[in-house]
């Protein structure tokens, strides 16, 4: 076919706004669970979904794919986070009980290993509250609280009364070392009789068998007593929708299962929390969860929640908003509920930054290695223990120029990214341990200088992990470009620091190069711009339908692309907005498999030479390529590293890799980048998304443009969804706290 350049299509000023992003598509309802009655109509959204790119199933576990099999896209978690592949809620025939196996992977059992230390926090914080008896009246702080609530609702001034305290100062290194970090806990897994006893609850509610698994390792001990006298409990397994659990609930308890039964509410507060976490959010403004528990038929919305408080199952705070305000006068706040562990993690995290951010007091001369493009990075980097740098692709270079002068320096130095690539270690196995400098005898990095790449794509967990074991003294870098797609799982970690100014910001002006570099920072800007590409850098491919979309963007990828540029089809990456559809990356992984690699899939629908992402946890997507397979499992080649997938975990972790989501390709370049973009995908669209997507090509972009005006109009106009977070006011309250500190 003809590569011949055509004209990005303009934004048209006359064109109408885009309609509201799509509606979340019905999730499918495991077999044998009645529909249930959680109100009137349809199931109501989930707080923090619009539906649109589908953000459901962000930071779900790889196990469980909770995507829409729709055109859009699971935002914030494809592959960028947890694009493991979908079984659903009742699905077991094709997973059955081995594939719902906890898997454990490295990244995890290191977070789980930092969790002994956020409960230092949770200490904290349990001493500073009084205790309140489940299910009583609150009182003291928390009655306070509930009253700033109503006041907020009602529209009166709030109670001046935080229910957190101001932060303490950060702490000063400590003049012994600390005890060395505690071994990683291992996950128990659920015992035979364990699962048994869930099975036959399952049964009794009419419930699928395949939840067994997943529901005991969700519930813990005594799952099935639990379950039995709670079946909501059943909202903890991922995939199992409200409507699902007040099914199971009646068969199980009959007429006493009505929608205002406190067990009920309970557990759609923790599930609407869980859901908003998928979406990134780290907790929620109290008048939305209300609102959400009013939709699903709670009668007593703003009682159930302050039940939930009383009991401990999820926090509460007030957010100072806008600046300090006058003795005397009232401070306007939000108020904002949260789960646990995001809490512990946002202040752990926010811990971490501060103390690197004020304890660093060993600056440094290092005038003399300032020089090139990276000169204001080295001498920020000289001076300071946090910093921060923003840039586009090209900027790159300016980071790497600071390790290197570093190394010539002779400091410990590390680079860490989100993907694989030349020189870095993945933030993944730094945590693990398999890759990296290794930890000291306290537990902690082994460096002088940490620098992390795709900072963007730090989640608040993993975030708090990696801060959290970069040592006193120590200096780190975080740098990425705020225009891509955020992170996979909970937490808005890059922009937040950004936006608290806790540290120096360094913006790179170094520019993207060519007609690739040109459009993509338009579209940072907001602007679709037709450039000049005389090498053909930039094809716009017109198509009318998916059928023609997916048929096009085979015959770029495995013929005009290499023809044209020399570059081989395996270095050609197709990104589409979703998995599901006539043109996302099931239809065409089946389409480039069939033209580039067929086969009959012997290997669980692989073979030898198949392209795929291996997904070993939530967030992490890594390309590999089918060596083969034996009794241990799938043998996988990635950039050089072997990996062994188990056979039962191949369905959840493997997908076909020619084609993949934005979201899994954060992070990632390729020669060449085929972005498909069929009619009906328009909703899906967003400034980021677009800017993800062009940005992944080095030096060819091929768009095959279905979505007519959508496209400019996305650009201009469809801004990336907030994420509510406490990160910012965490770190502006420590870093306000030290700088009152005398000296």
């Amino acid at each position: 076919m003809s590569t011949d350049r055509q004209a990005v299509p303009p934004k048209d000023p006359a064109t109408p706004e885009a309609a509201p992003s799509g509606t979340e598509a019905a999730d499918p309802q495991p077999a044998g669970i009645d529909a249930g009655s959680g109100g009137p109509g349809a199931e109501p959204p989930v707080p923090g979904r619009d539906g649109s790119e589908g953000e459901d199933g962000a930071a779900a576990p790889a196990e469980a794919d909770t995507e829409a099999d729709t055109e859009t896209e699971v935002d914030a978690a494809d592959g960028g986070g947890s694009d493991a592949p979908e079984a659903e809620a009742g699905a077991g025939a094709s997973g059955g009980e081995a594939a719902a196996q906890p898997v454990v992977s490295e990244a995890a059992a290191e977070l789980a290993a930092q969790k002994v230390e956020r409960e230092r926090i949770a200490r904290r914080k349990a001493e500073r509250q009084g205790p309140v008896d489940a299910g009583a009246k609150l009182s003291g702080k928390a009655a306070d609280l509930l009253a700033a609530v109503r006041a907020v609702e009602s529209g009166d001034k709030p109670s001046p009364v935080y229910f957190d305290e101001a932060p303490v100062a950060p702490r000063r290194a400590p003049e012994a070392p600390a005890a060395p970090r505690p071994a990683r806990p291992a996950v128990p897994a659920p015992t035979a009789a364990g699962i048994d006893g869930v099975r036959a609850v399952l049964a009794r509610g009419g419930a699928p068998e395949a939840l067994a698994v997943p529901a005991a390792t969700a519930l813990g001990e005594d799952a099935a007593e639990r379950l039995a006298e709670d079946p909501w409990r059943l909202l903890a397994v991922a995939g199992v929708r409200p409507t699902q659990a007040d099914g199971f609930a009646r068969a199980l308890l009959g007429p006493d299962a009505g929608p205002g039964d406190e067990r009920r509410a309970a557990a759609l507060v923790g599930w609407l929390l869980e859901q908003a976490a998928l979406k990134g959010h780290t907790a929620l403004e109290a008048p939305t969860l209300e609102s959400a528990l009013a939709q699903y038929g709670v009668p007593d919305p703003a009682e159930s929640l302050e039940q939930s408080i009383g009991e401990g199952a999820v926090l509460v705070f007030q957010e100072p908003l806008g600046p300090p305000v006058a003795e005397g006068e009232e401070q306007p706040v939000r108020v904002l509920v949260g789960l646990e562990g995001y809490a512990l993690a946002e202040e752990s995290l926010a811990d971490g930054l501060a103390r690197l951010a004020n304890t660093f007091d060993d600056p440094a001369d290092w005038e003399k290695a300032a020089t090139g493009p990276g000169a204001e990075l080295i001498r920020a980097a000289s001076g300071h223990g946090l910093v921060t740098h923003t840039g586009g692709e090209a900027a790159r270079a300016e980071p790497l120029a600071l390790l290197a002068a570093a190394r010539d320096l002779g400091l410990r130095v590390c680079l860490a990214a989100h993907t694989p690539a030349d020189g870095a270690v993945t933030v993944a196995d730094l945590l693990s341990g398999a890759a990296g400098p290794g930890r000291d005898g306290d537990g902690q990095f082994a460096v002088d200088l940490l620098v992390v790449l795709d900072a963007p794509q730090l989640d608040v967990e993993t975030a708090a992990a990696l801060v959290e074991s970069v040592p006193d003294g120590a200096r780190l870098v975080l740098s990425g470009d705020p225009g891509v797609l955020g992170s996979a799982g909970p937490g808005r970690v890059f922009g937040d620091v950004l936006a608290a100014r806790a540290c120096p910001q360094l913006v790179s002006r170094t520019p993207d190069p060519g007609p690739v570099g040109e459009l993509v920072s338009g579209v940072g800007i907001g602007e679709l711009n037709q450039v000049e590409a005389p090498g053909k850098e930039v094809v716009i491919v017109p198509v009318r339908d998916a059928g023609e979309a997916v048929h096009r963007a085979v015959q770029l990828v495995a013929e005009s692309v290499p023809r044209a540029f020399g570059i081989p089809a395996d270095s050609v990456q197709v990104i589409t907005p979703g998995h599901g559809g006539s043109a996302g990356t099931r239809a065409l992984n089946a389409a480039l498999k069939e033209r580039l690699n067929p086969g009959p899939g012997r290997f669980g629908g692989f073979d030898p030479g198949d392209r795929v992402v291996h997904v070993p946890s939530p967030g992490r997507a890594v390309p590999a390529t089918v060596v083969t397979a034996d009794a241990q499992g799938l043998h996988l080649d990635a950039s050089g590293a072997r990996i062994v997938v188990p056979k039962e975990r191949v369905e959840s972790q493997v997908r076909h890799g020619w084609a993949v989501t934005a979201h899994q390709a954060a992070g990632a370049r390729w020669p060449a980048v085929v972005v498909v973009l069929p009619g009906d995908a328009a909703q899906a669209l967003s400034r980021d998304w677009v800017y993800t997507a062009f940005g992944r090509a080095e030096r060819h972009l091929s768009v095959v443009h279905g979505v007519d005006q959508a496209l400019p109009r996305a650009v201009a106009e469809v801004l990336p969804k907030p994420r509510t977070t406490r990160l910012t006011g965490l770190l502006r309250a420590l870093v306000a706290a030290a700088q009152d500190q005398p000296e």
